[in-house]
């Protein structure tokens, strides 16, 4: 009764302490604490990167607005809107942009060119700076400095750097806009609120908005567009204040819901006024935004791998912690500690553990994430804000998930251990995880690794995927032993006795078996599913925009140009180029019903029906372009291809018919294929094409694109030969994007050696639960007679057997993940590499090798007698 009091006595926290300080020392719990601190470090790195990556778009998003918010119109603002904005407290600045001919002064030579004429008002612009540069003499611009508020001084004009040559101008020579001669005073290094349009790649003119009367260019029938800017106070980083402290939190929020009440409003006028939107950043940069998806994408699903596999890992350490348990729970039984008390004990012992392993894999997680912050600085190029509570919250939620919803379920069944296992060591063995239990644990990581994906394709591949192989790897596995059960009697007396042997001993205990083989095929999935994704799935995305790509586009080609614009492009030894007609036209009706904006709720949909498309015709299908539903028939007459993504913002589907106001014309057709539109692959791309050869009744321009030769000769000879053209220079995006993939990579690579680590930990962590049986059974061997060398040929051939298997079928399901991923997910192009099963099985049976030395070293070794002796304890 004395013993039983004395150890009822001890509170459970401080038996829970000194447990976890001898079981670390004793290294029983390093296995699990290391598993755990992969998976948080992985995850949390992620997660404080990509917190302090939105979190500096969504402060940083108004400088590419160059505001808080922009109402634009295509004729002069309601004056109401200037009169809210002014109610409430807000900043105003208002632009106005249009195409028009810029022209040289006769005596250099007077050549005109299309330029995107921007005048902007003395407060412009509202959020972040003009930056001015100076021209190089390889034709580079070199940034200066910060322009001062209000753009150009009154009589001067800023302009693109691709405008100088074209019309042979230098910085100060002047420059003719309509009727009123400008000093080209500096060239534009960066321009906050630029855009994405094809009028925004022309080369830019900014001037002061006061001398835009003077240039009598705005005529009635002009095509202005008209924007209003507001935004709340000043801070740092916007034009004219320097890099001081912020405005106060309160001051913002006022600021921020006064911004909130102003788009509200402007959303209700747009209602009545046609042609007047609230503009997001969503209208910008598609290509550069799909670079940066995909690359968020890539991160998130290695740091999920690394997650599932500690989950794993830890399933299986903590299952071999409480088999090792047993003996000395069966004690404690006899000496009378209660079943609530261990219970207790042993949770907060892994609670302990969860909690030291997400605080050791959040200080490893922040200390990683800056590298993150150096290889990918290019994706925000400014000062970061501190992240936010979230990443913490995640990365203990997972770490604590991942050691009480994996872990602790085998633990607390030693709790129930009966003290007649202390005679009988056939009783009290550990039982299968309840459903409940595991299902717990396990909706509550998905829950987590859900918000760690945000997408919800991404996280149903990727864990469903892992989840079904599971189930795929048990059953076939089963087969596996099975058919070796079958073959057993046939060996014998054929095969040499090591091999069978090694057989007999896979089919003695099917069960564990098939959880080895399990445990090393999950592990081999995830290792499999990574080197995909360094070389495959990398190499496939990368094939999306090819370092080849297009990075010329040339738009306004007149159809009697065509032949001589051909002619000039292979003469300057382009090969290959995209040729295809340009139509503008506006969708005025679906199925007969005529198409209002209003008639929409999502705001894309709406700014669709609002604007004009461009649209073009050929008889030949893009090769680019894959037809996704229905057939891209040549020359069918009343035809539609659709891009997918424009067919389900606005509803459309097969059949549907769509009419067209084309020139005052309206022209209708059915939906007769839709088509799949890589944004990010660098062609000429539309939302709408006739399968026509020719449309003669459709008044077009042509467009091109094509990878023009080093030295930049071909854009000056092309604008001379024909002065009409734009030629757009997207070489600089084309780079920018071609760095990112690069640094998305190394960044990539460096998630790699977690998901690694945590990959081989399931290896081990599969083996060692195996341990203590193979001790026992060698141990009996060797009683019997056989020789060391001989068990470690048994040892050998049992490990390359379960690693090949396990290969196999860890590549198999790779492959099928890779495939839906690439599809589904990351949408380009992958052919599967079918011989990967043959590849991996060699892999696994390598690994499996290495992983059970490692894990199995001094097994053969040990002593039979203590062996033995230790079994009967």
């Amino acid at each position: 009764m004395a013993i039983n009091s004395a150890v009822s006595s001890v509170p459970a926290w401080r038996w829970a302490l000194k447990q976890t300080w001898r079981d670390m020392r004793s290294g029983s719990l390093r296995l699990l604490l290391v598993a755990v601190v992969l998976a948080v470090t992985a995850l949390s790195a992620v997660g404080f990167f990509a917190d302090r990556i939105e979190q500096g778009l969504v402060r940083d998003a108004a400088q590419l607005l160059a505001a808080d918010a922009l109402v634009v119109a295509d004729q002069p603002m309601p004056a109401a809107l200037a009169g809210e904005a002014q109610k409430l407290g807000l900043r105003q600045a208002n632009t106005a942009a249009f195409p028009s001919m810029a022209r040289a002064p006769d005596e250099r030579g007077g050549d005109s060119k299309l330029v995107a004429l921007k005048a902007v008002s003395e407060a412009y612009p509202l959020r972040g700076q003009i930056t001015l540069g100076r021209l190089r003499a390889d034709g580079m611009v070199e940034p200066s400095g910060k322009a001062p508020m209000g753009g150009p001084p009154a009589g001067q004009a800023w302009v693109d750097a691709s405008l100088l040559p074209v019309l042979n101008l230098r910085v100060g020579d002047q420059l003719w806009l309509g009727d009123m001669s400008f000093l080209i005073a500096s060239v534009i290094a960066i321009e906050p609120d630029r855009g994405a349009g094809f009028m925004s790649f022309s080369p830019r003119v900014m001037i002061r908005q006061s001398d835009l009367a003077a240039t009598q260019l705005v005529q009635p029938a002009s095509r202005v567009t008209y924007r209003l800017l507001v935004a709340g106070p000043a801070r740092a980083g916007d034009a004219g204040v320097g890099l001081g402290k912020d405005k106060p939190a309160a001051a913002t929020n006022a600021s921020t819901k006064a911004v909130q009440s102003f788009v509200v409003a402007a959303e209700q006028q747009s209602k009545t006024t046609r042609g007047l939107r609230v503009e997001t950043l969503d209208q910008g940069r598609p290509e550069m935004r799909a670079t940066l998806d995909r690359a968020g994408l890539f991160l998130r699903l290695v740091a999920l791998l690394a997650a599932l596999l500690s989950a794993v890992a830890v399933a299986l350490v903590s299952r071999d912690f409480a088999q090792r348990r047993l003996d000395d729970c069966a004690m404690l039984r006899v000496l009378g500690v209660p079943q609530n008390q261990m219970a207790l004990t042993y949770g907060l012992q892994f609670l302990i553990v969860g909690l030291v392993a997400s605080i050791i894999g959040l200080a490893l997680g922040w200390g990683f994430h800056q590298v993150f912050v150096a290889l990918l600085s290019e994706l925000v190029p400014v000062a970061l804000p501190a992240p936010s509570i979230w990443p913490v919250v995640l990365g203990l939620g997972v770490g604590v998930v991942l050691t009480l919803g994996f872990g602790l379920p085998p633990v607390l069944q030693l709790a129930r251990v009966p003290p007649l296992r202390v005679l009988r060591r056939d009783v009290g063995e550990l039982k299968g995880a309840s459903v409940l239990a595991v299902g717990v644990g396990g909706l509550a990581l998905l829950a987590l690794l859900m918000m760690v994906a945000r997408d919800i394709k991404l996280g149903a591949i990727a864990l469903g995927g892992v989840a079904v192989a599971v189930l795929a790897f048990a059953a076939l596995s089963a087969l596996a032993v099975f058919i070796l059960q079958r073959l057993l009697n046939k060996l014998s007396g054929v095969a040499p006795p090591w091999l069978v042997l090694a057989t007999r001993q896979l089919t003695a205990q099917p069960g564990q078996t098939v959880v080895q083989v399990c445990a090393l095929a999950i592990g081999l999935l995830a290792l499999v599913l990574l080197v995909l994704l360094r070389t495959d799935l990398i190499a496939s995305w990368r094939a999306a925009t090819p370092v080849d790509a297009p990075n010329r586009f040339v738009i306004n080609i007149q159809p009697d140009q065509t032949e001589a614009f051909k002619a000039q492009l292979q003469k300057a030894g382009v090969k290959q180029f995209d040729w295809y007609p340009m139509i503008r036209g506006r969708l005025v009706a679906i199925n007969g019903k005529t198409v209002k904006p209003e008639d929409y709720t999502d705001d894309r949909a709406q700014r669709l029906a609002d604007r004009e498309f461009n649209l073009s015709y050929s008889d030949k299908q893009p090769a680019y372009n894959p037809v996704v539903a229905g057939r891209y028939q040549p020359n069918e007459k009343g035809a539609f291809s659709v891009e997918e993504g424009l067919a389900k913002t606005l509803g459309l589907h097969l059949n549907d018919q769509l009419t067209f106001d084309i020139g005052g014309v309206q022209h209708a057709a059915r939906i007769t294929s839709l088509r799949k539109v890589d944004w990010a692959s660098m062609r000429v791309n539309f939302f709408v094409m006739a399968p026509m050869a020719s449309m003669p009744e459709w008044p077009a321009t042509f467009i091109t694109s094509f990878r023009a030769p080093p030295g930049g000769q071909l854009d000056r000879i092309l604008v001379q030969s024909f002065p009409s053209v734009t030629v757009v220079d997207v070489s600089a995006t084309l780079a920018q994007i071609n760095r990112i993939m690069d640094q998305v990579i190394a960044a990539v690579e460096f998630l790699f050696a977690f998901t690694l680590a945590a990959g081989l930990i399931v290896l081990m962590a599969g083996l060692l639960t195996s341990r203590e049986r193979r001790a026992r059974d060698w141990a009996v061997l060797k009683a019997l007679g056989a020789s060391q060398r001989m068990l470690a040929k048994v040892q050998l051939v049992e490990l390359l057997g379960v690693g090949a298997l396990a290969g196999a079928l860890a590549s198999t399901a790779a492959l099928c993940v890779g495939w839906a991923l690439a599809r589904w997910v990351f949408e380009f192009d992958w052919s599967a590499p079918l011989w990967w099963p043959l590849m991996g099985a060699a892999v696994g049976a390598v690994l499996a090798s290495l992983a059970g030395w490692w894990s199995l070293r001094g097994v053969l070794e040990q002593s039979v007698v203590n062996t033995l002796r230790r079994a009967a304890q």
